[in-house]
C-alpha cells in the first residue's frame, strides 16, 4: 500500500533539489539519550533491517530508524565507532531541522544518535536573509571531518530562490556535540557570474597539512577553493573557486544534474578520487569517478577525458539495477567515501526501493580496486561475511550477472522519471570453463580475479564474498568489475539454492 506523502515537500528547482520536512512541535534537543535505545547491546539480527518501513515512519519512533531515513551521508570513524551525518528528510513525516546523527560499530547495525543543531544556524540564515531569500527550514549534505582535538561539521542551507545557498561550518569537541556555529564557508546567489549551487560540500586534507573544499550541483558544475586548515574556513573571503566538473549537452539541453562531490586519496596508488553524483536524486542517480595526481585536478576520467570539459565521463560504479526477487535500488548516489583505518574501503550512500521511491535507506558498500587504479563497488550492501578463500571449483554454477547500460535523459525530476533500472540476466559458468554452454565463451580463476570473455570482450572481475540481501542467503560469491568497451559497472552474485 502506497504511503501519504501530504507533508513531504519536494523542492524540484534546479538547484539540486532535495526533499525538505517542515519542523513539527515539541521535538526532541539535539542530543538524544541513546542509553533509552538498547539495539547495540541486544543480539542482533540482521534479517531485521527491511527495505521499507512505514511501521516506524511516525517521528515517535525516531529512535528506531537506524538506518532508515538517511540520504546524503557523511561517515567518519572515530575509535572503534562510524558516525554518520545526514540530511533532514523522513519518509512521508514532518521532522524537525538539525541533520541527523548516526552510529554504528560494525557498518551494518546503526543507532539514531540526535541531530546536530536544535534549529537553522543563525549564520547560514542571516547570509540568505542578506541575498533576498528565505532559508530552509531543513538542512541538506554534511561533511564532517576531525582536525586535530576538533570535530568540522559543515552543513548545507538552501533557500526559496534558486542557487542563493550557503555551506556553514559547526565544530565541536566530541562526534556527537554539542556543536557551535563557527561561520559561513561560502554562499552563492542569483547573480549572472558563472557558479553553482552553494551546496554538498567535501574536503580534502593533503599529507602536507593543505585543505581544498569541493562543492556544487547544477548551474555551473563542481567547484574547489582552498580552506584555511587553522579554523576551517574559506582562506579567501568570498572565494568561490574555478570549476572542476561539468555535465554534457544533448541538443543544447544539459544531460542531468552533477553534484554531491567527495574526495579521498589513495596513498597507496597516489591518485585523489572524485566521486560524483549524476542525475535526479529519486530516479537515475548514478556514481562517476575522476581521478588526478594533484589536489587541484584536472581530473581525469576511464578514458583520459577532463571532467571538466562538458561532457559525461565515466567510470560509472553504481546505477539503479535490479536482482531478481526484488524490486530493486533506486536514487543509489550522494556518497560518503571512507577507509576503516586497516586499508579497507567502503562506499555509502542513500537506496530507494523500486516498490515505493520515497522510502530511503543507508547502504554501505565495500570498495575494491582494479588492477589500473579505478575504484569498483561491491553489488551487495556490506554485512560483515569473512573473506575466506575462493576456489575456481566454487564459482562452477549459475550467476545473476548484470553488466550495466545507461540512457541518457536530459533533465531533472520532471524528465527523469524512471530510474532506468539495469537488470539481471542469468549466466552459468561450467566445469569446462565455458560459459552458459557457448564454446565461443569462457572463464578462468586465478589469484582472485575471474576473466569472462563474452563475444570477444574481456572483463577482469574481482571476487569476494558477501551476503546476498535479495534472497536472505548469509554468504554468497560475488564480483564486480568494469567494462572495458564503456567503462560501466559489471556485477554478479552466485545463486544458491535454498
Amino acid at each position: 500500500m502506497r504511503f501519504a506523502f501530504s507533508s513531504l515537500i519536494v523542492l524540484m528547482a534546479l538547484s539540486c533539489s532535495k526533499e525538505s520536512i517542515p519542523v513539527t512541535e515539541d521535538q526532541p534537543d539535539s542530543t538524544v539519550d541513546s542509553t533509552k535505545n538498547t539495539t547495540q547491546t541486544q543480539e542482533f539480527d540482521i534479517s531485521s533491517i527491511k527495505d521499507t518501513y512505514a511501521e516506524i515512519a511516525p517521528f515517535e519512533y525516531f529512535r528506531s530508524w537506524g538506518p532508515h531515513n538517511v540520504h546524503d551521508p557523511s561517515i567518519i570513524k572515530d575509535g572503534d565507532t562510524y558516525y554518520s551525518y545526514s540530511t533532514d528528510v523522513a519518509y512521508g513525516t514532518s521532522i524537525r531541522p538539525g541533520l541527523q546523527i548516526r552510529k554504528s560499530k560494525d557498518l551494518i547495525q546503526w543507532e539514531f544518535v540526535g541531530w546536530v543543531f536544535n534549529s537553522i544556524p543563525s549564520k547560514g540564515a542571516s547570509y540568505i536573509r542578506s541575498k533576498g531569500a528565505e532559508p530552509n527550514n531543513s538542512l541538506w549534505a554534511p561533511y564532517v571531518l576531525k582536525h586535530e582535538d576538533e570535530y568540522r561539521l559543515y552543513y548545507s542551507l538552501a533557500s526559496n530562490l534558486g542557487r542563493v545557498s550557503v555551506i556553514g561550518l559547526a565544530v565541536s569537541s566530541t562526534p556527537v556535540g554539542p556543536w557551535v556555529e563557527r561561520n559561513i564557508v561560502v554562499g552563492t546567489d542569483r547573480t549572472n557570474t558563472p557558479q553553482t549551487n552553494g551546496i554538498d560540500p567535501t574536503v580534502l586534507t593533503t599529507s602536507s597539512g593543505e585543505q581544498f573544499m569541493y562543492y556544487g550541483s547544477a548551474w555551473d558544475g563542481l567547484h574547489m577553493f582552498d580552506l584555511n586548515p587553522e579554523n576551517g574556513l574559506n582562506a579567501n573571503a568570498n572565494n568561490r573557486g574555478p570549476r572542476i566538473a561539468h555535465r554534457g549537452f544533448t541538443n543544447g539541453n544539459v544531460n542531468g544534474n552533477i553534484e554531491g562531490p567527495e574526495i579521498i586519496y589513495n596513498e597507496e596508488l597516489g591518485y585523489y578520487y572524485i566521486f560524483i553524483a549524476y542525475d535526479w536524486l529519486e530516479t537515475k542517480y548514478n556514481i562517476r569517478v575522476g581521478r588526478s595526481t594533484s589536489p587541484e585536478g584536472p581530473f581525469i576520467d576511464y578514458f583520459g577525458n577532463d571532467i571538466n570539459v562538458k561532457e559525461d565521463n565515466v567510470p560509472m560504479i553504481i546505477a539503479p539495477y535490479r536482482f531478481d526477487n526484488h524490486s530493486g535500488w533506486q536514487g543509489v548516489s550522494h556518497c560518503a567515501v571512507f577507509d576503516d583505518g586497516q586499508g579497507n574501503y567502503f562506499i555509502a550512500h542513500q537506496g530507494r526501493p523500486g516498490i515505493d521511491k520515497y522510502f530511503m535507506n543507508l547502504h554501505v558498500r565495500k570498495l575494491f580496486w582494479t588492477n589500473d587504479a579505478w575504484p569498483i563497488v561491491s553489488p551487495e550492501r556490506y554485512a560483515g561475511v569473512g573473506q575466506d578463500q575462493i576456489s575456481k571449483a566454487e564459482l562452477v554454477g549459475s550467476f545473476e550477472f548484470i553488466d550495466f547500460g545507461y540512457n541518457v535523459v536530459p533533465g531533472y525530476a520532471n524528465e527523469q522519471l524512471s530510474p532506468n533500472f539495469q537488470e539481471s540476466i542469468i549466466i552459468e559458468l561450467f566445469h569446462d570453463g565455458t560459459l552458459s554452454g557457448n564454446e565461443s565463451s569462457s572463464w578462468n580463476f586465478t589469484d582472485g580475479v575471474l576473466e569472462l570473455t563474452i563475444n570477444n570482450l574481456s572483463y577482469q572481475l574481482t571476487v569476494f564474498r558477501g551476503r546476498d540481501w535479495e534472497n536472505s542467503v548469509q554468504s554468497t560469491i560475488l564480483f564486480s568489475g568494469l567494462n572495458p568497451q564503456t567503462a560501466y559497472a559489471v556485477w554478479g552474485k552466485k545463486i544458491i539454492e535454498q
